[in-house]
């Protein structure tokens, strides 16, 4: 986490006054949507952890980095951490966006492949071997 702007002590020990205000200015002054992410599952697990309240922390800028900023690795792997700070329609534009859908053509292509592999081939040689 001391990559982030903050150690393990800081991010469990701070306030979550401090901490928002950390980890926007991390954000705005690096532009590193993963690792403002990161940090807020960091938070989600001190949530957990203990009484004070980290839950729905930051949702505007949460919602800015999936909504607005290029797809990663990271953020399709942890965006369904954050599914409460979406409403129905956003999560699906979210769902599209982190995962676009292959081309129909390309689709089409790879079925034809497997087509002929699994099915066409193996029954041609089949039906070769009963004459």
């Amino acid at each position: 986490m001391k990559e982030h702007g903050l150690s393990e002590r800081q991010l469990f020990s701070l306030t979550r006054k401090n901490l928002e205000k950390r980890i926007n200015h991390y954000y705005h002054d690096t532009n590193d949507g993963n690792g403002a992410i990161e940090l807020l599952v960091a938070l989600q697990v001190r949530d957990e952890l203990c009484e004070k309240d980290f839950s729905f922390m930051l949702p505007e800028l949460v919602k800015h980095i999936f909504m607005h900023t290029r797809s990663s690795a990271v953020l399709r792997e942890l965006y369904m951490y954050f599914a409460e700070y979406f409403e129905k329609k956003e999560w699906r534009l979210l769902q599209i966006k982190l995962f676009p859908a292959k081309t129909y053509t390309a689709i089409t292509e790879k079925l034809k492949g497997l087509f002929t592999q699994f099915i066409e081939a193996p029954l041609a040689g089949l039906a070769g071997s009963l004459q």
